[in-house]
């Protein structure tokens, strides 16, 4: 072989792992694109907008003395929505918007103050999110979708920051997956999701001294407890 065709072979080589290497890289950049997420998980998302006694309707920009809005998510095909209790406990009527707006009566049928996790029931034709049954990995991709100060749906992403939290204080039986995606008013309930857009966690508190905002120390009911009351109550 003449020292122009090795030189040939040798670029030709260098430049295929070249492009099989961006080809991979481009690859983990599209697995990981919170747009998969949102994709999969959002249309089984719901805003929640509860009425309770004394109080007015929520919504977003409404005054001192509101019920808390907040965000739920559909885990079965019989129309059975997750929720905070925080935010449905003391409701006299709740609605569920959609994400294409459209509204429902839902009642509560189940509310469990001690993981602050609720179920509502409405007549719906929405698909089920698919719920993870393995545990988020610590520094992994996690995206909250929820409906942040009653702006409705919208998404926020980050990482696992930690899994197995208890003793934070907000609920009597605890098991937590901490993230840094930014969750406000209006999230609780909201679904926390990986990178493919399965159920990881709850919303369920925020981690703050001085105001009721993001602070990057977020608390969502991990899918395992989830699952635990599921099985319990639905099937």
């Amino acid at each position: 072989m003449s020292k122009t065709m090795k030189i040939m072979s040798k670029n030709f080589c260098f430049k295929s792992l070249i492009s099989i290497f961006i080809l991979i890289y481009f690859s983990n950049i599209s697995h990981s694109n919170p747009i998969t997420a949102w994709d999969k998980a959002s249309p089984s998302v719901v805003s929640v907008l509860p009425t309770w006694p004394g109080f007015k309707k929520p919504g977003f920009g409404a005054p001192p003395g509101t019920a808390p809005e907040g965000t739920g998510i559909v885990i079965s095909s019989l129309g059975h929505i997750l929720t905070a209790s925080h935010v449905v406990k003391k409701a006299k009527s709740i609605e569920i918007r959609d994400i294409n707006g459209n509204k429902f009566i839902a009642k509560l049928i189940l509310d469990d103050p001690n993981t602050d996790l609720a179920i509502i029931k409405a007549e719906i034709d929405i698909t089920p999110i698919n719920i993870s049954k393995d545990k988020p990995k610590i520094a992994s991709s996690a995206c909250l979708i929820s409906n942040s100060f009653g702006l409705d749906l919208g998404i926020t992403c980050g990482v696992v920051s930690a899994i197995g939290r208890k003793n934070t204080g907000f609920n009597k039986i605890e098991n937590f997956v901490q993230t840094d995606a930014a969750a406000n008013p209006g999230s609780s309930g909201g679904a926390l999701v990986n990178k493919n857009g399965e159920l990881i966690g709850m919303m369920s508190g925020i981690f703050t001294k001085n105001t009721d905002t993001n602070s990057g120390v977020n608390f969502a009911v991990s899918s395992e407890l989830i699952l635990k009351i599921i099985q319990l109550e639905i099937n």
